[in-house]
């Protein structure tokens, strides 16, 4: 059976759960510059902590054992530690020549993972996602506010550093392509084109998971969209799955979730932050109160994938998966065959 039969197999007859946050778990280490730099950084020309994907070859065994503790948790899916591993967010660090290197890492760490846990519960099979993060550039939006029409980075700068970036994942052995956190329409497609590239000129095809991000209370994307707009905007790669996730919390991102739900033609995914940011940039949520609002969504038959973004640990992941624990996946609607288009608002005729 391949990926993609497997993975709907499984997501019609329960509710997956995803990982939870990466980085909330890298803190609880507290490393230090010599420790983000390890060995085979050691004399790198500038500072490194805080790239926290480079740990997936300096602290091999701390990335790997996040993984393993969101496996004991109850994760089915797991991200890859590759959330800022492309050549124009490296560029923070010069390190644009390591993605290859980082993504590859990254991958076999997570697959190494995910097949140790399926080897132990061979009826419930783990698998990994290739997360394409954003990208630290929006190709929408101009970063001068007094000059409209500027952009920072090019369609097709973004689809090569996701070209690259893509054929890493795949060499890993990942299971899925997950384009996550997307605040910008426009790097969405950059990155969906550059993963259709790549499965043709590798000859393979994976499932692709997209996800979104609902920046505030406006209900849209950074870039402006609506939560159907954005769908209408990227429906055409036909994901396995379409989601939301980071910048809100279970409570606010709800409505939205709804939304999806009524739209979405696919399975939909939602992995919310533990709440919004304290004024310590810190999240407060504890995992039985997320887990509650999560709860409610399975119940009203919203969500056929769960996780936890910002915020979220093992202990969110765990208390998801047991209130979602026998209770039915979202059933795919049936959508009537419609124009749909978008510009920042739905055009469906």
């Amino acid at each position: 059976m391949n990926n993609l039969a497997q993975l709907t197999e499984a997501a019609a007859s329960r509710i997956l759960l995803l990982d939870g946050a990466m980085g909330t778990m890298i803190q609880r280490h507290k490393l230090s510059e010599a420790d983000y730099r390890g060995e085979e950084y050691k004399d790198w020309h500038c500072d490194l902590k805080g790239n926290n994907d480079l740990l997936s070859i300096t602290q091999p065994e701390i990335i790997k054992n996040i993984h393993l503790d969101y496996l004991l948790a109850g994760s089915d899916i797991l991200e890859t530690n590759t959330f800022n591993a492309t050549a124009i967010s490296m560029a923070d660090y010069d390190m644009q020549t390591e993605v290859r290197k980082i993504n590859l890492a990254a991958a076999r760490l997570a697959r190494e993972a995910a097949d140790e846990m399926t080897a132990k519960t061979p009826n419930k099979p783990r698998f990994v996602a290739g997360v394409l993060g954003p990208t630290s550039r929006t190709a929408s939006i101009s970063p001068d506010v007094n000059d409209p029409g500027m952009r920072n980075v090019t369609f097709d700068a973004l689809v090569e550093t996701y070209v690259e970036a893509t054929r890493a994942l795949i060499e890993g052995q990942v299971d899925l392509v997950l384009l996550e956190t997307i605040f910008d329409t426009l790097n969405a497609k950059a990155a969906a084109f550059a993963v259709s590239q790549v499965f043709d000129e590798l000859g393979v095809e994976l499932p692709v998971m997209i996800s979104g991000t609902i920046t505030d209370a406006s209900g849209r994307t950074l870039s402006g969209q609506t939560t159907e707009a954005f769908y209408n905007s990227m429906r055409h790669v036909s994901p396995y799955s379409f989601g939301l996730n980071c910048a809100l919390g279970p409570d606010l991102l709800r409505q939205y979730v709804a939304e999806l739900s009524r739209v979405s033609e696919g399975f939909v995914s939602a992995h919310p932050n533990a709440g919004l940011p304290n004024e310590f940039g810190e999240y407060d949520m504890g995992a039985d109160e997320m887990a509650s609002h999560i709860k409610e969504w399975a119940e009203s038959g919203l969500v056929n994938i769960v996780g936890g973004c910002c915020g979220s640990t093992p202990e969110h992941i765990k208390a998801i998966a047991e209130v979602v624990e026998g209770l039915s996946p979202r059933a795919l609607p049936k959508i009537e065959t419609r124009m749909r288009l978008s510009g920042l608002e739905p055009f469906t005729h």
